[in-house]
């Protein structure tokens, strides 16, 4: 019959009986508790009926058990309204609506696609707070821009927007610049700016903070690091010279995961290829000297080509899902 001994062994229960023909392609016998038509049009019929029609199944079970009756358990209710098409959206609440794609921009190179955002920093007062505003570059990872106020303004925005493209010297770029939906975000103030400056913007969509992830987990990486005050900031000062020294530390010391454990600032002076190349060479030699403790290839320290600001997910699997995280 040329049938494996592991697929005959399968197809036989523990007693030696054989089983049904689980097969997709294969011709099913009816189930026993198959429904006849007489029961689904008596279905149809009670969830039609004038005490239940505006009723869920979950409504009308109980109610028909409370009577002494039993027709049918939820899930088979739905089964039938579904396959007679009488399964809809019911009421004053908007249907489920399908999810848009984010916006999407590819940089491969410095300069090309920055993130910004606005985020707390807690005084040592209850209920006083200082803003932090942060430019990140999201191919290098580096914070090319930074300011903390005492208000969030989309005055004070444009500032730090044209002094970030004055520092860097790309007075005709980012190409876009990528923020959420707050106020300052979308003042008119902020937008005229970036109109004057040739710069494009990009937005989250409405109520997903995801959508400005390199952001975020900037923000995440400033407030988890172990010298970050517990109790707050004791004033506008402090706060700007804790900024100061943390930002000196991600741009040229901290090795950043996500571009292969390079600085930012290594990746924004296109200097990682080098120290890449310098680590693959170590790698080789203490390979060549020791191979019997390499089962396979040595770590891969190739440079990362592109960053896509949120990526669709076949884009996101073929990268192998890497992530943004700072």
């Amino acid at each position: 019959m040329q049938i494996p001994q592991r697929t005959l062994r399968r197809w036989r229960s523990s007693q030696g009986q054989v089983l049904p023909d689980l097969r997709s392609l294969a011709i099913q016998a009816e189930p026993k508790n198959k429904l006849s038509e007489q029961e689904r049009q008596h279905i149809l019929r009670v969830c039609n009926d004038a005490d239940y029609a505006s009723l869920p199944p979950s409504q009308i079970v109980p109610r028909l058990a409370d009577q002494g009756e039993y027709i049918a358990s939820e899930s088979t209710i739905y089964r039938v309204l579904k396959a007679n098409d009488q399964l809809h959206h019911r009421g004053k609440a908007k249907p489920p609506q399908p999810a848009t794609e984010p916006t999407s921009h590819q940089a491969s190179q410095p300069n090309e696609i920055w993130t910004w955002d606005i985020s707390y920093l807690p005084s040592n007062v209850r209920g006083l707070y200082w803003y932090l505003y942060m430019i990140i570059d999201i191919y290098s990872r580096k914070i090319v821009g930074w300011e903390v106020h005492d208000r969030e303004c989309g005055t004070l925005a444009s500032q730090l927007i044209e002094r970030a493209t004055l520092s860097e010297g790309c007075l005709v770029k980012p190409r876009y610049l990528h923020a959420d939906n707050g106020a300052p975000m979308k003042s008119l103030t902020l937008r005229a700016k970036l109109d004057e400056m040739g710069i494009r913007t990009s937005f989250n969509r409405p109520g997903v903070s995801n959508d400005n992830a390199y952001s975020e987990s900037l923000f995440r990486t400033a407030k988890y690091r172990p010298n970050y005050p517990a109790h707050g900031f004791e004033g506008l000062g402090a706060a700007r010279e804790w900024m100061l020294n943390f930002v000196n530390w991600y741009n040229n010391e901290h090795r950043h995961s996500a571009i292969k454990f390079v600085t930012p600032a290594q990746r924004h002076r296109n200097q990682d290829t080098q120290v890449l190349a310098k680590r693959h060479a170590v790698y080789q030699q203490a390979k060549a000297k020791h191979p019997e403790r390499w089962a396979k290839e040595t770590r891969g320290w190739t440079p990362v080509s592109s960053v896509t600001l949120n990526p669709s997910s076949s884009e996101d699997n073929q990268r192998g899902g890497q992530k943004s995280a700072a």
